[in-house]
């Protein structure tokens, strides 16, 4: 991800999953609000109308990532005692800004009279993981299980290791009835891992137009969009290259931050669904832009989140995977494999190889069983003929009586196209016409 200082001036630095940093002029420092209002999510998400249902009290938030600043104003009093696997204390003394942005926009409470970043979910306990060196994420998935977490926000990318590191571990985690999300990437290639595991929640990044943002990767994993550019963020002062409160930037690791803190509303608000069931609720309240007409869309997933209408609309539970890929360890959570919407969903997405003829099972049996009567009638008739060409009776072979229908694929096969009514593109109703481009911070690059 990249960001950007707000208050001062900044340099650049970027992670695996890395945040992309812009500069601010040389200049006094911000005004009070000029970070609240820099928040355009905010407004996008109706803080008001969401905070009325719910702020994820009650709910920990595990953030494997490279440290949060413990003393930070906006998120004094919101950390719980966390893990660094190499037992060098970097949960609490972060490494750069990138885990203390994260955490801001999960949990932020803002300092003083509107001073400072909120997140979405300011209720929520921040449960700190240092992403350690190698390939020690799996162990912060185990461990943030272990110690309470519900959702685990992994706003990082990894080039030491493939899903196959990471599935037993998410395995772990859903049957703990824990949500693992993680960034798509920001290199505008493939979903990264431990994106692309199965069962994790993969998420990309769109701008205030929900247009999705060029860097953002993609692919049949991608399940949610989420905001992603312009987004300011808390920062230490101490270590990485904001060395400033406040930072702005762009990239999936942000978008992650937001749909953690989206999960972690619902699971307040409904603490006995599962984490599928949660994904469920995401994904069903999900705007999808214009012109998508296959869901879930490589680039867009499902959609871009509503986190308000997640936590009202009238959705069944449903099957307890939800639209969360299977893994060898949670397929038999939901012996349906039906997604969101009630059917089943994209292969990718439910983990389900299909037949390479395009064909499935069911129907492939089906057409077996036809042939085979077709050939019992076949032999028949050519006895038939041979016996009257020869002039002389001739035992007929055996002859079943009514030929039983062949197997067939379940009724109703095959299933007619998905039909997802289009929902309006654009801001929801109600959000402000957008001015004059932010005069804060520059915007920088990207984050991932």
């Amino acid at each position: 991800m990249t960001h950007g200082r707000i208050t001062r001036t900044l340099g650049t630095a970027a992670l695996t999953a890395g945040i992309l940093l812009g500069t601010l002029p040389t200049a006094p420092a911000a005004s009070a609000d000029q970070v609240r209002d820099g928040q355009w999510a905010n407004s996008y998400f109706g803080l008001d109308k969401v905070w009325s249902v719910s702020k994820g009290d009650g709910v920990t938030v595990a953030v494997i990532d490279s440290g949060v600043d413990a003393s930070h104003l906006d998120l004094t009093g919101s950390l719980l005692p966390g893990y660094d696997p190499e037992g060098q204390g970097r949960e609490t003394k972060p490494t750069d800004e990138h885990g203390t942005g994260m955490a801001s926009l999960i949990a932020g409470h803002g300092h003083g009279d509107g001073e400072g970043v909120v997140g979405l979910a300011p209720g929520v306990k921040i449960l700190p993981v240092y992403r350690g060196e190698g390939n020690t994420m799996p162990q912060g998935i185990k461990w943030a299980v272990d110690h309470g977490a519900k959702v685990i926000n992994i706003s990082q990318v990894t080039t030491t290791s493939g899903p196959e590191d990471f599935v037993e571990a998410v395995s772990y985690a859903l049957q703990h009835k824990v949500l693992v999300v993680a960034g798509s990437g920001n290199d505008a290639g493939t979903v990264r891992t431990p994106a692309n595991t199965p069962g994790v929640l993969a998420v990309g990044a769109v701008d205030k137009n929900q247009k999705i943002w060029g860097k953002s990767n993609y692919g049949p994993e991608l399940m949610l969009t989420a905001p992603g550019v312009g987004i300011v963020t808390a920062a230490p002062e101490t270590v990485g290259s904001c060395r400033n409160p406040y930072c702005i930037g762009d990239g999936t690791s942000v978008a992650t931050a937001y749909v953690s803190a989206a999960a972690a509303l619902v699971f307040a608000k409904h603490p006995d669904l599962t984490p599928g069931q949660v994904a469920n609720r995401l994904v069903k309240t999900a705007t999808v832009p214009a012109g998508v007409s296959q869901l879930p869309d490589a680039r867009y997933g499902y959609g871009t989140i509503h986190p308000y209408e997640a936590l009202t609309k009238d959705i069944p539970p449903g099957p307890a995977q939800g639209p969360l890929a299977a893994s060898a360890d949670t397929a038999a959570t939901d012996s349906t494999g039906q997604g969101p919407n009630g059917h089943r969903s994209d292969p990718a997405v439910q983990g389900i190889q299909q037949p390479s003829s395009g064909l499935s099972l069911p129907l492939i049996a089906g057409i077996g069983g036809g042939v085979v009567a077709l050939l019992i009638v076949v032999i028949v008739v050519a006895a038939v003929a041979s016996s009257r060409k020869r002039g002389r009776a001739q035992p007929l072979p055996y002859q079943p009586g009514p030929v039983p229908p062949p197997h067939t694929a379940p009724p109703g096969w095959p299933p007619a196209p998905q039909q997802h009514a289009q929902q309006p593109y654009g801001p929801p109703s109600g959000y402000p016409q957008q001015q004059a481009p932010y005069q804060g911070p520059h915007q920088g690059g990207g984050w991932q």
